[in-house]
């Protein structure tokens, strides 16, 4: 399946044979102090600047009804974000890993964007569209 939207996820998510946890970090934009008058423009004009992890969460594919409805919740903890990073943890065939089964791979997941190593990770802009970061 091509995962071309956040949607897209949800539904693939929910069709696996073994439950699943999705684990989300949300990522705001900036710049460095030190940036150049070319990469201000730039990001002023929506592009570059340095992704920062501002908050986790994991939840099952039937806790998300959309990406709508994510958006709205994650938008009550005012953390302008820019950018979802979406992973998936598998459980059983039944039951889908805990919370607390979560912590330590959401953690590890929220150090992997700290460090820039994002490339197991489905971003997702604020419109719910899967991005290529360069």
């Amino acid at each position: 399946m091509n995962i071309s939207s956040f949607d897209d996820l949800l539904l693939a998510a929910r069709q696996q044979p073994t439950a699943q946890r999705l684990l989300l970090v949300f990522a705001g934009a900036s710049l460095p102090a030190d940036a150049t008058p070319e990469q201000r423009a730039a990001f002023d004009a929506g592009h570059g600047g340095e992704l920062a992890p501002l908050m986790c969460v994991d939840k099952t594919p039937d806790e998300l009804i959309s990406f709508t409805a994510l958006v709205a919740e994650a938008d009550q903890f005012g953390h302008p974000w820019a950018i979802v990073f979406v992973a998936a943890l598998s459980g059983s065939a039944t039951q889908a890993p805990s919370s607390n089964d979560a912590q330590a791979p959401l953690q590890s997941m929220v150090e992997s964007v700290k460090s820039g190593q994002i490339g197991a990770f489905i971003p997702f802009d604020r419109s719910g569209r899967a991005v290529r970061l360069a």
